[in-house]
């Protein structure tokens, strides 16, 4: 690999983790996810770590992160014992999925505030009211871009199969 391109996909791992912190994620989240989706993978704990010069620590935690977001899956490499992990086919409608569920969640409180809340709270009430429009607005079209997309990264598939990237040396 020539020096540019490694420099892009450094500076690509990088920013991505600067705009998934951006997103209340966390930055070492970020890069691995960076780093998935330049190689795919499957990487072990200590090729994470020294690939991204991150302790162990850091790739247990943000690993199990990115598992739970659906953006990564836990897979295993004949003849090795360690886990490894590499990137979800289609990972991104998970993460808006994921999205969804704590708009839902927040939704949610709203509602059961305004419904505690007593009736002198007018104004507070309305505010409420906006807010719960709101998320419903917002619920509403990231279901709609989760559909578009599903249905798009049906048809991709379908029409290029995926190939692996090859892992730095």
């Amino acid at each position: 690999m020539t020096g540019n391109a490694d420099q892009t996909i450094e500076d690509f791992v990088e920013r991505l983790g600067l705009v998934t912190q951006a997103d209340g994620l966390p930055r070492i989240a970020g890069r691995i996810m960076g780093l998935m989706v330049i190689y795919g993978g499957p990487f072990s704990f200590t090729d994470l770590a020294e690939k991204l010069q991150i302790s162990r620590a850091s790739v247990s935690t943000n690993t199990r992160l990115l598992e739970s977001l659906g953006v990564i899956e836990r897979t295993t490499v004949p003849g090795e014992r360690q886990d490894y992990f590499k990137i979800r086919p289609h990972p991104y409608s998970p993460l808006m999925q994921g999205y969804v569920e704590r708009m839902r969640r927040a939704r949610d409180m709203v509602g059961s505030t305004q419904d505690e809340l007593p009736e002198e709270f007018g104004e507070a009430h309305e505010r409420l009211q906006d807010l719960n429009e709101f998320y419903e607005t917002m619920i509403d079209s990231f279901e709609k871009v989760v559909e578009k997309w599903d249905a798009k990264s049906k048809r991709s598939s379908v029409e290029k199969p995926r190939q692996p990237a090859e892992e730095p040396a």
